[in-house]
């Protein structure tokens, strides 16, 4: 049985998405590329050579974060245009639990100015993706991002979504204000 080599577009992308979830465990301090070489069952030499140096690889993977959620937005706007149909998107996000800490990562690691900086424009296009795609005021994308925060930091805390842990009343509550979603 021969094996297949994977190009150096899809080798990337693997890259990346082992980073998400190394990253995603470890946060940006605590994670080596050593750790992401293991889990894309590469060399650590080779993931220097890709992406230079760990700060590269962890924006990539923000940066891939990003871009999954603007996607999911602008693919939800196709049916609905509006605050709550981008929402809905963003609950079906919320499985992904490795996405939500990956934020969470990301806004954590912002004091250094080179991550902050990437962090704070990522945060902006998807700022600016709902504002376009919604014509939303900046009052209710304000509302809108708040909501979102809540429900990420809900998701990487496993109150809601894969394998929650039982609730608490004040998790039942909160959790109970979103009847009609579907965390998966």
């Amino acid at each position: 049985m021969s094996r297949t080599r994977l190009t150096a577009e899809e080798r990337q992308e693997q890259l990346v998405a082992a980073a998400v979830t190394a990253f995603s465990s470890g946060g940006y301090a605590g994670t080596t590329t050593d750790q992401v070489a293991r889990l894309a069952g590469v060399s650590q030499p080779y993931v220097i050579r890709l992406f230079r140096t760990k700060q590269d690889l962890f924006l990539a993977a923000m940066q891939h974060t990003v871009e999954l959620i603007d996607a999911t937005f602008r693919a939800a706007a196709d049916r609905d245009p509006t605050l709550p149909g981008l929402g809905h998107a963003y609950f079906q996000l919320l499985g992904r639990r490795e996405l939500m800490a990956m934020l969470l990562h990301g806004f954590a690691a912002s004091d250094d100015p080179a991550i902050g900086d990437h962090v704070r424009a990522g945060f902006g296009r998807l700022y600016d993706t709902i504002r376009a795609l919604t014509g939303c005021t900046p009052e209710e994308a304000r509302s809108f991002f708040g909501e979102g925060m809540l429900l990420t930091c809900l998701a990487s805390m496993r109150v809601i979504g894969p394998a929650a842990v039982p609730l608490q009343p004040w998790s039942a509550e909160l959790a109970g204000t979103y009847p009609d979603e579907k965390f998966d």
